[in-house]
Formats: C-alpha cells, sequence, structure tokens
C-alpha cells in the first residue's frame, strides 16, 4: 500500500487551518494550499486516507482552472515548487503536485452549484415538491434525469456540518445583486463549457460545485457587494472527484442512482457498518482503500490524458 499524507508540518512557515482535506500556509505574499490524501464522509474525516488523492485533486484542479481562463481568472500563481518561495524549497517531497502557490484572495461566503442532472438532494427534493432549491422543475422526471437547462442552486458555505441550500434571492441578500448575478452566470459559463469538454471524453458532469474570491483593490472584472468591492477569480479546486458528480456515458441510465468517480465507495462500504456518522469514524479496509484509488487515478486519466 502506498505512503498516505494524512497532514502536513512545515515547521517555520505560518499555518493558516486545516481543512477537510486541505492544509493552508501563508508567506509574505500568498497562500500556500496543500492537498492531503485525507477523506471525509457525512462531514467525518475518517482516520485513514487514500494514496495519491491529494495528488488527483490538485492535478485535475490545475487542468480545468487553465481551461477556464478564457472565462474567468483563477488564484495560482505557481504550481512548480522550483516557482515558490526559497522557504518552501526544502519541502518539495511534500509539496511536488499536491500543491498551489495562489494569490490571497477573500472567499466569497457561499457555495455555487451547477446541477446538470437530477441527482443527490436535488433528487430528493424533487420527489417531495417538485423542485430543486425551489426551481420548479418538469413533471415526469427520473433520478438522475438529463436537466434541459443546468440550474444554478447555491448554499451556504458552513465552517462545520453541512452547507445549507438557499434560494437565489438569499444569495443576492448576502452578497448583493451585482455579485450574485455575476457568480451565477460565471458558474453557469464554467459549467457548461466542462460538460461539453467532458462529454467528448466519455464522462458526464452530473453537477458540481464552485468557490470565488475577491482580491480586494484590485482592478479588472469589478464587481460591487453589499459587502466587498474587488476583482471576482475562481479560488480552492474546480471539477475534481470531490466537488462534482463524474459519471460514466456509456454506463449512464436514468431511473436510478449512477456510479461515481469519486468516493462512493467510501461512502456505500460505511452504509454498510453500525456507525453513527459522528467523531470518530472507522478505518477503512485496505480492499476499499485501494479501489477508491484506482477510481481517483481513473478519472484524472480520462480528463487529462
Amino acid at each position: 500500500m502506498a505512503q498516505v499524507l494524512m497532514e502536513t508540518d512545515l515547521k517555520d512557515v505560518k499555518f493558516l487551518r486545516r481543512g477537510k482535506v486541505r492544509d493552508v500556509y501563508e508567506t509574505d505574499d500568498y497562500f500556500l494550499i496543500i492537498a492531503t490524501d485525507r477523506v471525509s464522509a457525512f462531514d467525518v474525516v475518517l482516520p485513514n486516507g487514500i494514496p495519491d488523492k491529494g495528488r488527483v485533486l490538485t492535478q485535475i484542479s490545475i487542468y480545468w482552472f487553465n481551461q477556464m481562463k478564457d472565462i474567468i481568472e483563477n488564484h495560482i500563481v505557481a504550481t512548480d515548487v522550483k516557482d515558490y518561495p526559497e522557504i518552501l524549497h526544502k519541502y518539495k517531497d511534500i509539496l511536488e503536485g499536491r500543491s498551489m502557490l495562489v494569490k490571497k484572495a477573500k472567499p466569497m461566503p457561499v457555495e455555487c452549484i451547477v446541477r446538470g442532472y437530477l441527482s443527490g438532494s436535488g433528487w430528493k427534493e424533487y420527489k417531495k415538491s417538485g423542485t430543486v432549491c425551489g426551481i420548479k422543475l418538469p413533471d415526469g422526471l427520473v433520478e438522475s434525469s438529463r436537466l434541459d437547462e443546468p440550474i444554478f442552486t447555491p448554499s451556504t458555505k458552513a465552517e462545520e456540518g453541512h452547507d445549507i441550500n438557499i434560494s437565489f434571492d438569499e444569495m443576492k441578500n448576502i452578497v448583493g445583486e451585482e455579485t450574485a448575478n455575476k457568480l451565477r452566470d460565471t458558474s453557469l459559463r464554467v459549467y457548461k463549457k466542462a460538460r461539453e469538454m467532458a462529454e467528448k471524453k466519455g464522462i458526464i458532469i452530473a453537477d458540481t460545485k464552485m468557490e470565488f474570491g475577491i482580491i480586494e483593490g484590485s482592478e479588472g472584472q469589478s464587481v460591487k457587494g453589499s459587502k466587498t468591492e474587488g476583482k471576482l477569480i475562481l479560488i480552492d479546486e474546480v471539477l475534481t472527484p470531490d466537488s462534482s458528480r463524474f459519471w460514466s456515458m456509456k454506463d449512464y441510465k436514468p431511473g436510478k442512482s449512477q456510479d461515481s468517480f469519486d468516493k462512493q465507495i467510501v461512502r456505500d462500504y460505511l452504509l454498510t457498518l453500525d456507525w453513527n456518522q459522528t467523531y470518530p469514524g472507522p478505518k477503512l479496509p485496505d480492499e476499499i482503500v485501494e479501489k477508491t484509488a484506482a477510481r481517483y487515478r481513473e478519472i484524472l486519466g480520462i480528463l487529462t490524458g
């Protein structure tokens, strides 16, 4: 079994925060984001990780950030350790392939979700009310149905626990109308371009979640919100197996849940256990870890070649 990176310790670099997957450090001018091999399910980080998961997430993000430059600028400054500040060079073994040096941006307080297919929490809501996040959809759709037009369904961004779906009007109240419109329109453009590219490679992007930030005081693609003013950029990760549902086109069959290129193997295994989905999480058996790692590597190969 390959080594897994569960947490980082860059002793002489300023540590900012530890997320479910990413550790964030700060240099004088930039943030350093490191994607570890940690895996979470049901909002619980599990005791053992998935080998190379952090590298896969980082390489897929870099690929998509580059593809979307004609739509929106992103936060990447450098992805090769030799181009990082000298203080980071001695940590090359940890950083290579799984880190990004990025601009300091203030994250928007909302998640931007685009759904092109009816799945997950959207399918659950549709069964009850015929809507997804309050958006009325046509009658007669089944689980995993393709939507005629992708829909934008924002959510709050919770530091702990679950994000909460909100209406577009609620989003306007949080970030201001002009910013809300810009976030919605940009998210839909990114999703549509990615969907078209992925379908040529035999992959369906059922839905995806994006994050945006503001570089305050910057000129360019300026937005005026109720809280901030500056240039809007794409940040964090984009169109990875942790932020999106990827399905195989050749295996796609509406009317049931689909096999995803992500940690669904982990979730399915955990649902067979007598576990109450709170800390501490159970250790994953080697077989589940290996299957999940293979799934992540497979989607990296398909999307980026």
